[in-house]
């Protein structure tokens, strides 16, 4: 096998995209080696790239959703559902590695994600720990990464398209507790946006609202079942947004909405849109956009 590969680096914030050469990685006892088919270009990618984001040991490779062939393995792999993985196999990855198990937040919490040891490929793994990112000619798979092997008849591309969006999606719907029969208002047309949407209607909504921008992703959005579309352009004014979704469910507001927008006023537009007792579920803002003003009275204590 080859002695080095090449991977792209971003070296600091707003700094150009190196190509760099490193030492080709080996599997460890438990881990693998991929050799990389595609990659994300993610929002987050963007945050990172325009320095966003706290903590980030830069120089790092980024890269947290891929795929990939199983190069090697570091002896006997096997995935969530007991079976082996083997070389030659293609094969995704879930990018958050490191949990202790041990921690307060861990044990006490509950909340894996605020473990101090967690570690997120592409993200918090600096280029000199190794190759620990998608964009990359190989990945290392560190030992206790967890495997999952795409099934048979599943294009590599078509699984990428769904990306962080699809997950972040199916997160969303999960936490607003969509049941039969609902009306979901959806705030946000990107990847995230129309991954909620799809989800929402498999959970079982009777009615799906999708407020965005623009018009190419909203037509997208009625293409995969978004029952109707708004258009950010066409409907300036947020009192009018939220006019439209209670004459479309009697007056009384959507039982559930969903924020993946990023802009930090669509979440008192969106509290104004539900129902009493609804539920609201913000996972448009993973950085930090800025304040915005809510009354608790109004929004919250109903």
């Amino acid at each position: 096998m080859t002695d080095t590969i090449r991977a792209a680096v971003m070296a600091a914030p707003r700094a150009p995209i190196e190509i760099r050469a490193f030492p080709a990685p080996r599997p460890a006892p438990g881990g693998a080696v991929l050799q990389t088919l595609l990659s994300e270009v993610c929002g987050t990618d963007v945050h990172l790239h325009h320095g966003r984001l706290a903590g980030v040991p830069y120089p790092i490779t980024p890269g947290h959703v891929s795929c990939g062939r199983v190069l090697e393995t570091g002896g006997s792999l096997h995935d969530v559902e007991g079976r082996p993985i083997t070389t030659g196999q293609l094969v995704t990855f879930y990018d958050v590695f490191g949990n202790c198990g041990a921690c307060w937040h861990c044990l006490v919490a509950r909340t894996a994600t605020r473990c101090p040891h967690r570690r997120v490929y592409g993200i918090t793994t600096s280029a000199s720990d190794g190759v620990l990112g998608g964009w990359a000619e190989r990945i290392e798979i560190r030992p206790g990464v967890r495997l999952l092997a795409l099934p048979d008849g599943v294009d590599p591309l078509a699984f990428m398209g769904g990306g962080c969006g699809l997950g972040t999606g199916l997160h969303a719907v999960e936490r607003a507790r969509v049941a039969l029969g609902d009306t979901v208002v959806v705030q946000g047309s990107g990847p995230v946006g129309l991954n909620a949407a799809v989800f929402a209607a498999m959970a079982g909504a009777a009615s799906v609202l999708m407020i965005g921008a623009p018009s190419p992703r909203l037509a997208i959005a009625r293409e995969i079942g978004v029952d109707e579309t708004l258009n950010l352009a066409d409907t300036p004014a947020t009192a009018d947004r939220v006019a439209w979704v209670r004459a479309r469910t009697a007056g009384r507001g959507a039982d559930a909405v969903i924020e993946a927008t990023g802009n930090p006023q669509a979440v008192p537009e969106g509290l104004e849109m539900l129902r009493d007792a609804g539920r609201y579920v913000i996972v448009g803002h993973y950085t930090d956009a800025g304040d915005a003003t809510i009354n608790p009275h109004r929004h919250v204590n109903r």
